[in-house]
Order: C-alpha cells, then structure tokens, then sequence
C-alpha cells in the first residue's frame, strides 16, 4: 500500500552504513537486483526514522514525550539488528534522558526486557527517588 513505503533510497548509501544492508544487496542474495525491499520488523514512522539517519546522520525522533522514547527503544532494536552502533547509542542516549514520571516504569521493564541494565539501574533510580511523582502519574499501576 502507498502509505506503507519510502519512495528511495540508494543501495549505495544503506550499503555504505550499514553491513547488513550491505549482505542483503550483495552477491547472490535476492535483494541484490531487487526494485523494492519488504522489511516487516517494524512500524512505516520506525523505519523512516532509520532511513533518514543512514541517509543524513541526523536522529529525528518525532514529537511528544512518550511517543519519543517509544521511537527510541524501537528505533534501537533496529539499529541493532541493522549494526548500526552510533545510532543505537544515540538511541540510548535518548532512552536514558526521557526517564520522568510517567515513563520511567515503562522504559524499566523495556530495559528488563531487553537486558540494559544501564537504564534499568536508572529507572530504578528514579521510581526510588521519584515514588510519590511516578505514582500519580500512574506508572505505577502499568506494573
């Protein structure tokens, strides 16, 4: 569907940042003399915000508090299974600097889940720190 697509993007440039863009457009892989490339593993605005910084080396992730450390921690899972570490650090960084009241419980058992332990330590931090404040803003009943 048209919504559902970046218009292009050159091999080149994905090839250039990214080692698993380049495996997938070399020798012998399907992808290689492809037109189009289905990527599945994550939302039209996720991706979008990987292509942009492959393309300008700029992290745009979007508008609003929750919504931009939803896009981190997705766009970081992107960065690493493309291997794309600047990004998955920027993301990270991202991450660690959004933890308030109302994200530090979900961003707590997202670094649970996926074993980063620095912002788990953080988020804990902050929800011991911060009780009364995580509480009323209803982190505490996402547990």
């Amino acid at each position: 569907d048209d919504e559902e697509r970046i218009e292009y993007v050159t091999k080149a440039v994905l090839c250039a940042r990214s080692p698993v863009f380049r495996t997938m457009f070399g020798i012998g892989m399907k992808e290689r003399d492809a037109a189009e490339v289905t990527v599945l593993e994550t939302d039209l605005a996720t991706f979008t915000a990987l292509i942009d910084y492959l393309c300008t080396d700029q992290l745009d992730l979007g508008e609003g508090e929750g919504e931009q450390a939803r896009r981190a921690l997705v766009l970081r899972e992107l960065a690493q299974m493309y291997q794309v570490p600047r990004l998955e650090l920027l993301c990270a960084q991202a991450l660690q600097e959004s933890v308030g009241p109302a994200s530090a419980v979900p961003l707590l058992e997202a670094a649970h889940t996926t074993g980063d332990g620095r912002l788990l330590a953080q988020c804990r931090r902050y929800v011991a720190d911060h009780a009364a404040e995580v509480r009323a803003s209803g982190g505490v009943e996402q547990l």
